[in-house]
């Protein structure tokens, strides 16, 4: 069975600890207030970022006259540049005990700030290091959010609560493109405009995390509670030593040490290997309007079926994760891009391709991203929550940035089509090889 029934079996006090954590889980069944706080900062945000992201590419491509292999450089940076200082804002929250908000807080500033600046960049160099310092605000936010996420979360219900913050980030994400469309059709100077707008709508999102999210990590009775449980479950044996997490020091030697732990390991390798063939979201809807031919007022609209998709599939993924485990949920979820590939690749024209596809992008990502930390929380300690993380957001964001520049490159010297299948074929591979490598399930199944 588990571990800690094994316990129970030879030690009758693992048999109360399971009691407890039992009752602990059925008490924690709600998602709590933080986890809910912390969806209302990332909905907030991501009706600013999607709004600029929504028009980005074709403000990048049409209005700017970039080639592929140019926005291909711009888009690497905006969605890999992060990868960069993840590890360094992970680490940082860790190191201070209590500091999740404020450096996740320091990190939403940043990118609020960035927003006008694009009203002022029309080159490509300028605009590459606003995006790259937007980048950097989310590279520091990402792992301590998704850290109080998880500390604040029993190991049975983590992938509830990822669920329920990723679909309030996607309700945010469906919001920002239909503003940026509106803003568009209603007003002269229609990038600006949106600029503008994307900047003040950042601004409240800061302001909601200072003032209703908790400043330091859970510390209440049914989280110490929680904590003890995750010791039990946790515990593991590294080199033949038996290794007790509430020892571990917040440290850069010990954050990089999580990799040892072979489910921590596999998680990162898996990250990165099929980020490297996950096309990103800019170039799907650039191909989808190349397809179809949408008119460039339409463009912005195309996000909007994503975040449909995976505003209601997250939480019901989430839940499912939980019960027959993340790691078929994640590897279910590249299954469902890769068949967006596939019906990108083929000659069909039929009014519900693009429904097709943008319901395949919506639920990758609601089975995948949320999921994904939900899973590596599992193998991580809690005082090194926010740095393992970081260790798996990194390896995918960089991965993700080189197959950016990979596919610009590949759409500039062979055409999109050919590009693509070099990344369905890369898709595939990596997902045979990542389901050889599942993790072992670390936690309990919830009492029934």
């Amino acid at each position: 069975m588990y571990v800690a029934d094994s316990r129970a079996k030879a030690d009758p006090s693992a048999g109360s600890t399971t009691g407890i954590a039992r009752s602990t889980a059925r008490v924690s069944a709600a998602v709590t207030p933080t986890v809910f706080a912390l969806g209302a900062v990332s909905l907030i945000t991501d009706v600013s970022s999607e709004m600029v992201t929504a028009v980005l590419p074709l403000y990048l491509v049409t209005g700017l006259g970039l080639s592929p292999l140019g926005f291909g450089l711009l888009d690497g940076i905006y969605n890999g540049f992060s990868a960069l200082v993840r590890l360094a804002g992970g680490h940082l929250a860790d190191r201070g005990g209590g500091r999740h908000k404020w450096i996740a807080g320091i990190g939403y500033g940043i990118s609020a700030l960035c927003k006008p600046l694009l009203l002022l960049a029309h080159t490509l160099t300028p605009i590459g290091l606003i995006l790259a310092a937007d980048r950097t605000g989310k590279g520091l936010r990402t792992a301590p959010r998704d850290a109080l996420i998880s500390l604040s979360s029993t190991p049975e219900n983590r992938g509830r609560a990822f669920g329920v913050h990723r679909a309030m980030d996607t309700a945010g994400a469906l919001i920002g493109p239909l503003v940026a469309f509106l803003i568009l059709r209603a007003t002269v100077d229609g990038y600006d405009a949106v600029f503008t707008v994307s900047f003040c709508v950042a601004v409240v999102g800061v302001l909601v995390l200072v003032l209703f999210v908790p400043g330091s990590s859970p510390t209440a009775a049914p989280r110490r509670e929680i904590a003890a449980r995750e010791r039990v479950v946790g515990e593991k044996a590294v080199d033949g030593r038996a290794v007790d997490e509430r020892a571990v020091r917040p440290t850069l030697r010990a954050a990089f040490a999580l990799l040892a732990r072979r489910d921590l390991r596999r998680i990162t390798v898996c990250a990165l290997l099929l980020g490297l063939a996950t096309v990103s979201d800019s170039f799907v809807y650039l191909l989808l309007q190349r397809r179809l031919g949408v008119p460039d007022r339409w463009f912005a609209l195309l996000p909007l079926g994503t975040a449909a998709a995976f505003l209601l599939l997250a939480v019901p993924l989430g839940r499912l994760a939980d019960r027959v485990g993340r790691w078929q949920v994640f590897l279910g979820g590249h299954g469902a891009l890769l068949t967006a590939y596939a019906i990108l690749l083929t000659s069909w024209h039929g009014t519900a391709l693009p429904y097709a596809v943008l319901l395949l992008h919506g639920t990758f990502y609601a089975a995948t991203d949320g999921v994904l930390m939900a899973a590596a929380s599992d193998s991580v300690p809690e005082q090194l929550r926010s740095s393992g993380l970081a260790l798996v957001q990194t390896g995918q964001a960089a991965a993700r940035f080189v197959c950016s520049l990979g596919f610009g490159a590949a759409w500039t010297l062979w055409g999109d089509r050919t590009a693509l299948m070099a990344s369905a074929v890369a898709l595939a591979v990596c997902a045979a090889f990542a389901s050889t490598l599942r993790p072992g399930r670390r936690v309990l199944e919830p009492a029934p």
